[in-house]
């Protein structure tokens, strides 16, 4: 490279690196937030093309495509990839993104710290994948890695535990970040009660994660131990209790559930005001709700074991307290609707997103409520009710407002509007597509078919042929909301300053002024 590509700017600060060079150590954090979006996109695609041989394994009864081991491995990778691989990578590209934006930050806290959080995830990602190439394949011991499954596997299991530890040091020193950036960089006169809500629930996201990844981290490493090192935590065998290990990861596992939607609900909350010109009704109460909810998932854990065999006294504070935090979630379904009510509506694809969201995230919410009644979900345990629970929350929860927000922003982001009608087609197609794979299964559970199974018994044929055509029209419907964002990087109608007509200020918060940029330059970090 010559001399000229290193020589100093007008303000005497050497030139950036360019190439791939640029991306592997830069620092800036719209920038380090493009890595994670795009790691997520290509980690969406991975996971989702194992759903789509899973689902067209279950096209029929009888075994047509894959063996039950791999069938089993699948399943496992698909959990893990989507939610450290996707949603949680996604979710912290928007918080780097937006974030500074938000608070009139130059960077955020700790640049270099931010570069190497990003790159620690494709070497997890690269260690998770390979061990499909590995003898005995791929973990099919389920993503919740219970023993004594997780202490019979290969060599597959000590490399999950492996990137499992390594995506747990990412999501810690990018919460470390968040919570300094937020607490020590905003600018002169955005308290804390001004922030716009994502940034509250991002704030709030962080210190979730600080909380419970060291306790995975705990529970991996005992795990690990049982494998290699003799020791007999969770080997009944030696004295051990596999039940402990239940107990440890879901003291994870469940504020993990709201580490992945609490974003969401910062994004949604960004959004509706915008498209009802209106300011979001009882901005107050949903941060205080945000902090409610992140309190009470530490007491519900339990909720996942009820088939475990613990005291009806347990059963019964574990059932109320999970009915307990229905509440604050309420809460903001309520203001969200409250803000929508008499507003100047209009239905942009972020806007419809939003409105998908808070319509369908609802029958998450719901069939959850039935499962948290004990009785109900000793019956329920491991059928298909439960997957249809889970994937109204985490796809239609959080995959749509991840959607919701890249339509939201890209203007800002690229400088260019995206293509509306591609990205109506788009919201289309994945909410038909998301109801016609994931809502027959409530019926499948309470039929009793039971879950990561690839055969079944034949009166079960027709709703999986219903889910598994639902299941292609969403897979692949992605493919066009690709198009959208290539598209709009590519080109397209220039972004104006104010991207969302008649939304002054919305689309940042309401109580308090947007902070001022101009999104033309990127601030140096020194």
């Amino acid at each position: 490279m010559s001399d000229a590509a290193h020589a100093p700017d007008a303000h005497g600060h050497p030139a950036p690196p360019g190439g791939i060079m640029r991306w592997l150590t830069t620092t800036n954090h719209k920038d380090i937030g493009s890595l994670y979006l795009w790691f997520a996109l290509i980690m969406l695609f991975a996971a989702g093309s194992m759903a789509l041989l899973i689902r067209a394994e279950l096209f029929q009864p009888g075994l047509q495509l894959v063996r039950p081991d791999f069938f089993n491995q699948l399943t496992t990778m698909h959990g893990l990839i989507m939610i450290f691989g996707v949603i949680m990578p996604a979710f912290t590209g928007f918080a780097n993104w937006q974030v500074p934006l938000m608070l009139g930050a130059p960077d955020m806290a700790f640049p270099r710290m931010n570069n190497w959080s990003f790159w620690l995830l494709p070497v997890a990602a690269i260690l998770l994948m390979s061990s499909f190439l590995l003898p005995g394949g791929a973990v099919a011991g389920g993503w919740t890695m219970y023993p004594p499954l997780f202490i019979q596997g290969g060599v597959s299991y000590d490399l999950t535990i492996l990137a499992v530890h390594i995506m747990g040091l990412s999501s810690i020193m990018g919460s470390i970040n968040i919570i300094t950036t937020i607490l020590n960089m905003r600018a002169p006169g955005i308290a804390l009660m001004k922030m716009p809500l994502f940034v509250w629930t991002w704030l709030i996201t962080a210190y979730l994660l600080i909380a419970t990844m060291p306790v995975l981290a705990g529970a991996v490493t005992m795990l690990l131990a049982d494998r290699n090192f003799g020791t007999h935590f969770f080997n009944a065998a030696g004295g051990g209790d596999p039940v402990m290990f239940q107990h440890i990861f879901w003291f994870f596992g469940h504020p993990e559930v709201y580490i992945l939607i609490l974003p969401a609900f910062g994004i949604v909350s960004q959004i509706i005001p915008t498209f009802s010109r209106k300011p979001l009704f009882g901005y107050a109460s949903m941060v205080y709700a945000t902090a409610s909810i992140a309190i009470l998932s530490f007491t519900v854990w339990a909720h996942h074991m009820f088939a475990v065999g613990m005291p009806v006294a347990a059963q019964l504070f574990f059932m109320l307290s999970t009915m307990l935090i229905a509440v604050p979630t309420g809460v903001k379904v309520f203001n969200w609707v409250a803000t929508m009510w008499k507003g100047s509506l209009t239905f942009e694809t972020p806007m419809l997103f939003a409105i998908a969201f808070v319509c369908l995230f609802t029958i998450g919410g719901f069939s959850g409520l039935v499962l948290a009644v004990a009785p109900v979900d000793i019956q329920l345990q491991d059928t298909y009710y439960v997957v249809a629970h889970f994937h109204y929350v985490l796809v239609s929860g959080a995959l749509f407002s991840i959607f919701a927000g890249i339509y939201f922003w890209l203007p800002k982001w690229t400088g260019h509007m995206y293509d509306e009608t591609l990205g109506k087609w788009h919201f289309w197609l994945s909410v038909v597509g998301m109801n016609i794979v994931f809502f027959p299964m409530h019926f499948l559970g309470l039929a009793g078919m039971p879950r990561r199974i690839p055969d079944y018994a034949l009166q079960f044929t027709d709703f999986n042929q219903i889910a598994t055509v639902g299941a292609f029209v969403f897979g692949f419907s992605q493919l066009v909301f690709l198009a959208v964002v290539l598209k709009a990087i590519k080109g397209g109608a220039k972004a104006p300053a104010r991207v969302w007509e008649g939304a002054e200020g919305l689309e940042w918060t309401v109580p308090s002024p947007a902070p001022y940029h101009t999104f033309e330059t990127v601030p140096a970090v020194k």
